[in-house]
């Protein structure tokens, strides 16, 4: 199980404050990573919870979508634990709203920090990474990755983004010792999936869809998180992992 172990890897996680970031931040921290924990809104609770198990963890309050905080908060980070290593994209947000009725500010909020925030950021750790001949970067894509969705033209539109720019990367950063690939979560029961849960109609439909028979819970990201970013996964390049209780294969 050695390939799997990150005791001295240090690993930069965007959108800590709960759900999918707080879960792969620990899953990581539990396979021996130090995390720099990066949210808009207050990680406490995810930097404490990494120091009871006894792992490094610094965090940094920041708002992603400007796009002129994104060099100051790698530089910040990679001071903490010598470097970052590992770069974890999930910070993101969704508008809802039919596409005709879709606000040109609601399409900029999501775009800015679901797909610009993450290529800029996948810049900066990659140059940083390509300096020291080797790198992990796990992007968060969707099921909407995938599929057109329903009133949510903004998030779709920067999801399918990000699976082209996974695989964008990759190719031109794979022979430099860096591995760039996503992971897929299907429905997992967090503050974004709230409104789809709270919908007994969906909920339904939803559920009745997938295979496994259940929501997804955060901590079922932990896993492939710690694949992706080990060395088991050294010659996996430009790759999207559905993880969604067979959600696509149905």
């Amino acid at each position: 199980m050695n390939s799997f172990d990150l005791s001295g890897k240090t690993a930069l996680v965007t959108g800590t404050s709960g759900g999918i970031g707080q879960a792969i931040a620990i899953g990581l921290a539990e396979a021996g990573a130090s995390i720099v924990a990066v949210s808009a809104s207050n990680s406490d609770e995810t930097v404490e919870m990494i120091r009871s198990i006894g792992r490094k963890a610094a965090q940094i309050s920041a708002d992603l979508s400007h796009s002129d905080n994104l060099e100051p908060l790698f530089a910040e980070s990679a001071s903490f634990f010598g470097g970052i290593d590992i770069l974890v994209n999930n910070a993101g947000t969704i508008r809802r709203a039919p596409a005709a009725e879709h606000s040109r500010s609601d399409w900029f909020d999501v775009i800015d920090l679901n797909l610009n925030a993450v290529f800029f950021l996948s810049q900066l750790a990659g140059r940083h990474m390509i300096e020291r001949g080797s790198g992990k970067i796990i992007n968060i894509a969707s099921m909407l990755s995938f599929q057109g969705g329903i009133n949510v033209p903004g998030y779709t539109a920067s999801k399918h983004a990000v699976t082209g720019i996974t695989k964008a990367l990759a190719n031109e950063w794979a022979g430099k010792g860096i591995q760039v690939n996503a992971i897929a979560p299907g429905y997992i029961a967090t503050r974004n999936t709230a409104p789809l849960i709270a919908d007994e109609k969906r909920n339904q439909a939803i559920v009745e869809r997938i295979p496994a028979g259940r929501w997804g819970k955060p901590e079922d990201l932990k896993g492939p998180a710690v694949f992706l970013a080990s060395s088991a996964s050294d010659y996996m390049n430009g790759h999207v992992l559905c993880v969604d209780g067979g959600w696509l294969a149905r």
